[in-house]
């Protein structure tokens, strides 16, 4: 009987590894990132507000995978939600990356659904500071994740090129002004050509050309460079931008950045400087209140973004960070001049898994 019972499940244990070992099933991942931080103003926190506050830097979590078709063609997947539990927004889940596609090695991908665009996707991994207060998109305008369309990736052509596309489907977007006329929502795409490596492991560069055509009511382009040399890592960011709304003229300019990381062992030091007269990314929105009829009153908008801190790696999946950002400048607000200067301190933990 005993013997039975021991092969019994030895061939339990046997089929249920073959099983896993051919399956290309789906994997749930996720990340829980809060920060302790204190702003005098408020316009660039998460949560919008002032004082010293908990901010909930983009929580989420996932489920991804492929499934094999055949040797060269593969479906695959994503679905993943931003988690908001921690903070009292009242909204449990957010939208993020939720897509199904086809890969192949041959062809490249093409997925449907939510994506960054791949206009936003060109930063690679230059923001040092991503998903926080001190995010690049307080500045650069065209940050999106948008729903509603395809997103192509090429496969590296010449080992050292991929292009890469996004398409919104027009009549998703459908914007009527008083008269019942459309606005805004013709050629809704994005082009991007990329060199090297986001990461800076296979190749210790990384170089991007990218245009937004309308999503987002934006109009834009921009280039990114990263070298790696040595434990030095430094960067160089400059976009154009204009409102896609004649009546917004008035929001048009241009946006850079550059900053330096250096690496030791397991901790990051990191500096970035950015400066923005479009006045079209978040900290200027975020400032009127998102409204765009308050928008049409911004004007000679100068802002400038000096941002220095530390992440420090306890383990593969834990991270602790700190930073210090300073935000200096002004606009004119229906012929108001308007201080823009912030002070903002954080320090924050991260868990991914």
């Amino acid at each position: 009987m005993n013997k039975t019972v021991l092969s019994a499940t030895i061939i339990s244990v046997l089929a249920a590894t073959s099983f896993t070992a051919l399956a290309d099933g789906p994997s749930f991942y996720g990340r829980a990132d809060l920060a302790m931080t204190n702003s005098d103003l408020g316009v660039a926190t998460q949560n919008q507000k002032s004082g010293t506050i908990i901010e909930n830097n983009f929580s989420w979590i996932g489920v991804k995978g492929t499934e094999k078709i055949n040797d060269d063609l593969a479906v695959v997947y994503k679905m993943e939600f931003g988690v908001s539990n921690f903070d009292n927004t009242g909204d449990t889940f957010g939208a993020r990356n939720t897509y199904l596609g086809l890969q192949s090695a041959a062809a490249g991908t093409i997925l449907v659904g939510r994506n960054d665009t791949v206009f936003k996707a060109s930063e690679g991994g230059f923001d040092l500071f991503g998903n926080s207060n001190s995010d690049i998109d307080r500045l650069a305008a065209g940050q999106t994740r948008s729903a509603d369309g395809f997103t192509y990736y090429s496969p590296k052509i010449a080992d050292l090129v991929t292009l890469n596309a996004t398409y919104l489907m027009d009549d998703n977007y459908d914007q009527l002004n008083a008269a019942d006329e459309e606005k805004y929502t013709d050629n809704m795409y994005a082009l991007s050509a990329t060199i090297g490596d986001k990461a800076l492991k296979a190749q210790n560069y990384f170089v991007s050309a990218a245009y937004n055509d309308s999503i987002e009511n934006v109009t834009a382009y921009r280039g990114v460079a990263q070298v790696k040399l040595g434990n030095v890592i430094l960067g160089g960011f400059y976009q154009n931008s204009e409102h896609v709304d004649s009546k917004y003229d008035n929001l048009e300019g241009d946006t850079y950045f550059v900053n330096v990381a250096y690496l030791m062992g397991n901790l990051k030091l990191k500096a970035m400087y950015g400066s923005d007269d479009s006045g079209l990314g978040k900290y200027v929105s975020n400032y009127v209140g998102g409204n765009d009829g308050s928008l049409e009153t911004v004007s000679n908008v100068d802002i400038q973004q000096f941002s220095v801190g530390a992440d420090y790696r306890l383990s593969k999946s834990m991270l602790v960070y700190g930073h210090y950002t300073k935000y200096d400048g002004d606009m004119m607000l229906s012929s108001v001049k308007q201080d823009l200067s912030d002070d903002i301190v954080t320090v924050g933990f991260r868990l991914d898994f």
